[in-house]
């Protein structure tokens, strides 16, 4: 289940909110909650729900373990033992047959390995829960006594599928006590209406028109039609390559942080409050400020539980690089049990390693659009990394963007579409930015001293959620194309 599910939107939430509003009392709500979480979770996989409830479980138990007996051997005991819980989970399930397979290629054992299928949501569900025994270890926060809480945290459907990656200590107080008032919920409503208008109108047909130019997962994962895909690719004009890793730049930024507004507006509709995870990161100037400002929950996560404790930036030059590199190794392995994402996570580290040779006050001395220009380019090519599996395609798509695959610029195909979308590129383009949120604040401002504008700004706070239902329910109603990119991760 999906958030831009019919279903989910029309059926599942709204029974969700009528429960949770009639509920008595904080733990008849955050029951309720419960219930409907396990339920969305095991709509597509009732038996790994058990894992979900398992390892949440086991973390509980740790946690307090490590509380009883702080200071002590057997709290670090303890800690080691979630370590290994959690992230021996994870291994298993995501990276068991990823290393099978690399071990037969070069030994030529085992003859058969066995497929194993991905828990929906484990790589954040287990960084959250992983979070919260590690925060626990450091006293940062005290042990939960009562393991449903842990459970809500770890499992509430918000959150658990997709990120943002929610920590302990940003919502342990709202778990046990939290109020909701019209203003927050009306705010949350229209939060998630921005999320479910980014994905249905604008992420969906970015992806429809990428997968028709790239072609889409179902054809590149057949290994049988690697020579069939290298000749289509090969063929396609250089125009349609680069129209094509346009639109995937687009989707894959607008899917997840759609994902994201939809996450933070039902959380606000009961009073949970759960950071950012996206600040326009395409508006960059560098690397490492897109990464500030990219699913900055996942890069805070590896900055306070694996940079930081491996020495930063303390060391000395070599070991930052060290620690630098080791971060990105996995930022990219974290991403997929595939070549393609660790190369990705290695390519923005060299990157980032450049960068920090030239200081920021040196680069600033650069016009800023010049270093706008490089990081859109920068990332642009690393989203071609990350998309295609298999590098002999990616080298066939990037050779092709500058018509080495003797292909040509372009065709009356690629002309056609880029005139037929043009409006439709530039929309997407304003809603990578803060123009439309820019304009709201302003009115919002003319507002308190402007009766008219004052009348126009509620019309429009009442008007904007009700359009983005309605256009969205339109969109999605026949369309069978309707993925969230992210819920491979």
């Amino acid at each position: 289940m999906v958030f831009s599910n019919l279903f989910f939107i029309y059926l599942f939430f709204p029974l969700c909110m009528i429960f949770y509003y009639y509920a008595k009392g904080l733990k008849i709500k955050n029951a309720v909650l419960i219930v409907f979480s396990l339920f969305f979770y095991a709509w597509g996989e009732p038996v790994y729900v058990l894992i979900l409830v398992g390892e949440a479980f086991a973390d509980f138990l740790l946690a307090k373990a490590i509380e009883k007996n702080r200071g002590t051997k057997k709290a670090k005991l303890a800690f080691v033992g979630a370590c290994v819980v959690d992230l021996g989970l994870l291994g298993i399930f995501k990276y068991l047959t990823f290393i099978l397979e690399n071990i037969k290629a070069v030994t030529g054992f085992p003859e058969n390995i066995v497929q194993i299928a991905l828990p929906i949501g484990i790589s954040f569900y287990t960084f959250q829960l992983l979070s919260y025994v590690a925060d626990v270890y450091k006293g940062e926060v005290e042990a939960q006594e009562n393991y449903w809480n842990i459970l809500l945290y770890a499992s509430l459907f918000h959150q658990c599928i997709a990120g943002p990656i929610v920590r302990y200590k940003d919502i342990n107080n709202e778990i046990v006590s939290r109020h909701t008032d019209f203003s927050e919920v009306s705010k949350g409503i229209t939060r998630f209406s921005i999320g479910l208008g980014k994905k249905a109108l604008l992420a969906n047909n970015c992806g429809s028109f990428a997968d028709m130019i790239l072609l889409g997962d179902s054809a590149l994962a057949v290994a049988d039609d690697l020579s069939k895909n290298i000749a289509i690719l090969s063929s396609r004009p250089a125009l349609g390559l680069w129209l094509g890793m346009f639109f995937y730049m687009l989707q894959i930024y607008l899917d997840f942080s759609a994902y994201s507004d939809m996450a933070i507006g039902m959380g606000q509709m009961i009073g949970f409050h759960y950071k950012e995870n996206f600040d326009y990161p395409y508006l960059s100037k560098s690397v490492s400020e897109f990464w500030r400002r990219w699913h900055m929950s996942l890069g805070s996560f590896f900055r306070d539980y694996v940079y930081i404790p491996l020495g930063g930036n303390r060391k000395g030059k070599v070991r930052t690089v060290i620690n630098t590199f080791v971060v990105w190794f996995l930022t990219g392995l974290w991403h997929g049990a595939s070549w393609n994402y660790v190369l990705w996570g290695l390519y923005f580290f060299v990157f980032i390693s450049l960068e920090k040779l030239f200081p920021e006050e040196k680069r600033e001395k650069v016009l800023p659009w010049i270093s706008h220009v490089y990081l859109l380019t920068v990332v642009f090519f690393g989203w071609l990394i990350f998309r295609f599996k298999n590098l002999s395609i990616a080298l066939t798509v990037f050779k092709g963007m500058f018509a080495l695959n003797s292909n040509g610029f372009t065709n009356f195909e690629i002309t056609t579409l880029f005139k037929n979308n043009i409006i439709f590129i530039i929309i997407l383009i304003i809603s990578a930015t803060p123009l439309m949120k820019k304009v709201g604040n302003m009115i919002t401002y003319y507002a308190r001293t402007n009766p008219h504008t004052a009348i126009f700004n509620v019309t429009r706070k009442i008007a904007v959620p009700i359009a983005m239902l309605v256009l969205s329910t339109m969109a999605l109603v026949g369309d069978s194309y309707n993925p969230f990119l992210y819920f491979q991760f």
